[in-house]
């Protein structure tokens, strides 16, 4: 009887020590973000004539969806007292940013551009802050996405003027990269918490 307890200890400290596995309990919001990722990075692929107004919008709509996630997240987070403050900075910036997008669509592109560019930036090193505390089990996903997210920023920084469609494209192949990462991540993180 006694071996029997001290399974289940060493079973729940293995699967459930949120220490050692951060965010693994709210692996699902992580998937909802990357699911976001992919659906705006498709539409951006597939839809390239769309003007860069409505790009604009639909950009700070996902921003804005995907601060809340992230906030939601941190919150969970926070509740099983997990790390919390890199992922609740990533989500302010991210619905600060996507407000400015929406309230002000008509910005130039240019500074669209260098301001797309800091915010990837900015997120991807954040991205890369928070792997950094998780232990393993799919760190390297995070890592990558974070990756990504910083070269994007660099490369829009080095050639803010281009055309909308190119922007189109590349803006949708950094979300569906992104959004493959993060939900690659949390189903990993799902893989942790299965009984």
């Amino acid at each position: 009887m006694t071996s029997d307890i001290n399974d289940r200890v060493s079973h729940r400290g293995a699967v459930g020590d949120g220490f050692n596995r951060p965010f693994a309990g709210i692996w699902w919001l992580i998937v909802l973000r990357g699911l976001a990722g992919v659906v705006f990075g498709l539409v951006a692929l597939f839809a390239p004539g769309a003007t860069v107004i409505s790009l604009l919008l639909i950009l700070g709509a996902y921003l804005m969806v995907d601060g809340v996630f992230g906030l939601i997240s941190a919150l969970m987070a926070g509740q099983r007292q997990e790390r919390w403050g890199l992922l609740v900075a990533e989500s302010v910036l991210n619905l600060v940013i996507g407000f400015i997008v929406i309230m002000v669509p008509d910005i130039g592109l240019t500074v669209f551009m260098l301001v797309l560019a800091a915010w990837a930036i900015v997120t991807g090193g954040l991205m890369i802050g928070a792997a950094m505390s998780h232990k393993r089990d799919g760190k390297g996903w995070l890592i990558g996405g974070g990756l990504v997210s910083v070269l994007f920023g660099i490369v829009l920084a080095v050639a803010p003027i281009i055309g909308a469609v190119v922007l189109t494209w590349w803006l949708g192949v950094y979300a569906l990269v992104f959004g493959v990462a993060l939900m690659v991540f949390g189903f990993r993180l799902r893989s942790i918490v299965a009984p």
